[in-house]
């Protein structure tokens, strides 16, 4: 195995730590805590803060106990793995420290954490018991939401927003068993209140956060804040603060977004289609998520803000563990606050099936708009970008007419794939695998359903094969010529833009020709085979080194 490689300077998981004068257990112990609190990461002792390796202290040369040192001056005890590494005449130890599940304290009581300041230096500071709750809240170790509020009473729900959480059921088509039940069993069965040891009921942040009054939220949850902003150019529309309890939060901002939300009519057959700026599926799911899992140990309001191009949703609290960007579409439901998350889907505001995002990708795809971007999303705040490119009306049709002979929505995985395939043009198994966030052989499935839809056709053998939208498609959305230039291309047309390549260039490898010709690894290889087979080129170098230039050249 190799040896770690010294990063070039210090970030949210690497710290240097200079030995020159015995670096102090106590200091060691805590900078080791201070990654673990936060993504883990690697420490390496005996190297400046410039990232300088200047080596271990005479006393620190032993390395072999220094794990069992970590281990007995940590609570609970931390496993790193100590390895030394050379550079030039000095030896540095690199100290892997995994990320803790949990919290890790010393075995002095002291919690830190390693954060990043505005300059982005980090630094290590103290965690305050709130951040240690939000902290697991994030792994599923505590749920704020199930919890009685310190204070409250019964007299905080207000009975009006109470008969409005029964109207909720009734228009979202929730469980309709909550309609029978009185006001205390209904209140037990959302988990919106519940019992102090005495016996008697007390909101839970789950009640409050529902059914609360608005002057109990103000005083007994502060952290529970949102906004609604329009933002046009450099002006602003519309830009205000509330702390609605949520059911009223989302009728608010439903009604204030309306206004901002034009539609047009799209004639399919007999039937009319809506095309809205923002499909409002898509819109309320990404509001009540934002709201539902933010993280309501810390300040910080969840914001709403139509922008030139986009609506932009955002919330404060990072994706919890375990829920990365690469896995959103496939991952089981992880709510960070079970408890309101269960109450949400009960009364139907949120899919019942965990699968929301689901819902919020297809209500742009299925209008041949760019798929929400969650990338600016950081530890401290999701982030999500709703763009309001101009809908594909051409696209839409097809997304309807497909729907309409199948008698039911296209899947997900499909529609990420036509999608994908209007901007890409081809792709194999292997690259929409990437988009659907599945298998190949799962993608591969998506992709031969499609084709035996007529929606796709594919191009090459078994293990080299394309695919691109079909010539009906094309055909549909009066695009013939495009077809023709992607289906087109012969063996030889191929082989003349390799070498009109080469001559252009010098040489080419084999990625070249993949990009240059649309064409799979293994078409690229087999193409490149046949041109230095007849004579016209000749290889230099093997495998994946291997490049080609033009057979007549020295």
């Amino acid at each position: 195995m190799p040896p770690p490689q010294l990063p070039a300077r210090e970030s949210l998981t690497v710290e240097f730590k200079s030995d020159r004068t015995r670096l102090p257990d106590r200091d060691l112990i805590e900078a080791i805590v201070c990654l673990a609190n936060a993504e883990g990461g690697e420490l390496w002792l005996g190297v400046e803060d410039d990232g300088a390796p200047t080596g271990l202290h005479v006393e620190h040369r032993q390395l072999m106990g220094m794990a069992g040192l970590v281990a007995a001056r940590t609570s609970p005890s931390l496993a790193v793995t100590v390895t030394p590494v050379q550079f030039g005449n000095v030896v540095v130890a690199h100290i892997a420290v995994p990320k803790a599940q949990g919290e890790v304290a010393t075995t002095g009581g002291v919690y830190l954490r390693r954060r990043l300041k505005a300059d982005g230096e980090p630094e290590c500071v103290a965690m305050l018991p709130h951040d240690r709750a939000s902290r697991a809240s994030s792994f599923g170790q505590l749920d704020a939401s199930a919890q009685i509020v310190a204070g409250a009473t019964l007299a905080d729900l207000d009975p009006l927003e109470r008969e409005r959480l029964r109207q909720s059921v009734q228009q979202y088509g929730g469980d309709r068993v909550l309609l029978g039940l009185d006001d205390e069993a209904l209140d037990s069965a959302l988990g919106l209140t519940g019992r102090l040891s005495g016996g008697h009921r007390a909101p839970t942040l789950t009640g409050l956060l529902l059914i609360g009054r608005e002057p109990a939220l103000r005083e007994l949850v502060p952290t529970h804040e949102f906004a609604f902003q329009v933002l046009a150019r450099e002006s602003v529309r519309f830009n205000e603060f509330r702390r609605f309890p949520l059911l009223k939060a989302l009728d608010w901002l439903e009604t204030n977004f309306r206004p901002y939300n034009p539609e047009d009519e799209l004639q399919v057959g007999l039937f009319r289609v809506p095309v809205p700026l923002v499909d409002l599926g898509a819109f309320r799911e990404a509001v009540a998520n934002a709201l539902i899992h933010r993280d309501y140990h810390r300040l910080g309001a969840v914001h709403v803000r139509l922008e030139d191009g986009a609506l932009v949703v955002s919330n404060p609290g990072g994706l919890v563990d375990g829920v990365t960007l690469s896995n959103l579409l496939t991952i089981e439901s992880h709510p960070r606050n079970p408890q309101l998350a269960d109450a949400m889907k009960r009364i139907g505001v949120v899919e019942r099936s965990g699968r929301g995002v689901n819902k919020i990708f297809r209500g742009l795809l299925k209008f041949g708009r760019p798929a929400p971007d969650y990338s600016r999303t950081s530890r401290e705040d999701v982030v999500l970008r709703l763009p309001t490119d101009p809908a594909d009306l051409e696209f839409r049709r097809l997304v309807v007419d497909a729907e309409r002979g199948g008698s039911s929505e296209l899947p997900i995985d499909s529609l990420i794939a036509l999608s994908a395939l209007r901007t890409q043009r081809r792709l194999t198994a292997e690259e929409l695998a990437a988009y659907i966030q599945r298998d190949v052989a799962q993608a591969r499935q998506t992709l031969e359903a499609l084709t035996e839809a007529g929606l796709v056709e594919p191009h090459g053998a078994t293990r080299g094969r394309s695919y691109m939208l079909s010539a009906q498609v094309y055909r549909l959305a009066g695009g013939q010529a495009a077809y023709t230039r992607q289906a087109g291309f012969s063996a030889i047309q191929h082989e003349q833009m390799v070498l009109s390549y080469i001559r252009q260039h010098g040489r080419i490898v084999r990625g070249d020709v993949m990009e240059l010709c649309r064409l799979s690894s293994d078409q690229a290889a087999t193409l490149l085979r046949r041109l230095k087979a007849k004579g016209v080129l000749k290889q230099q170098g093997e495998r994946r080194w291997a490049s080609y230039t033009l057979a007549g050249e020295v």
